[in-house]
C-alpha cells in the first residue's frame, strides 16, 4: 500500500497552518468583526455578508480550537450562543486589522504596480 506525500492539517507546519486560519478569506473578517463586540452567528452572518452558514460554522470552529475565539452557549430558550475574542484572539485580530488598513491606505499604490506591470508586460508582448 502507497503512502500519500500530502500532509493533514493535524501535521502541517502548525505556524504555517495557524497564520493559515488568520488570513483566510472569513477568518479576516469574522476576527476583524468581533474585535468591535461579540456577536450571535446570525448577526455576524449579516454582518460579514456572502458567507454561507456551514463557512462561517468552519470559520468559528477553527478559531476557537486555535483559542482566538470564544463561543459562549447560553442555556436558554430559544438557544443562544455569542462569539467574542480570547484575549490571544484580540491580539491576532488587531495584527490582522492593521493589515487591513494598511491594504485600504496603500490601494492606489498598488493599483498603479499593477497598471505599470500590465503596460510593461503588453509592450514586451508587441515587441517579440
Amino acid at each position: 500500500m502507497a503512502v500519500s506525500n500530502q500532509r493533514t492539517d493535524d501535521t502541517m507546519c502548525p505556524h504555517r497552518l495557524v497564520l493559515e486560519h488568520l488570513t483566510s478569506r472569513w477568518g479576516v473578517l469574522v476576527l476583524i468583526h468581533l474585535l468591535d463586540r461579540s456577536y450571535r452567528f446570525s448577526e455576524l452572518r449579516r454582518a460579514i455578508g456572502r458567507v454561507s452558514e456551514k463557512m462561517l460554522t468552519q470559520t468559528l470552529q477553527t478559531l476557537e480550537r486555535d483559542g482566538l475565539v470564544h463561543r459562549d452557549a447560553k442555556p436558554v430558550i430559544p438557544p443562544r450562543v455569542d462569539y467574542s475574542l480570547t484575549d490571544l484572539g484580540r491580539e491576532a485580530a488587531e495584527q490582522v486589522r492593521a493589515l487591513a488598513d494598511w491594504t485600504h491606505r496603500r490601494m492606489p499604490d498598488v493599483e498603479q504596480a499593477r497598471r505599470a506591470y500590465d503596460e510593461a508586460r503588453d509592450h514586451r508582448s508587441r515587441a517579440r
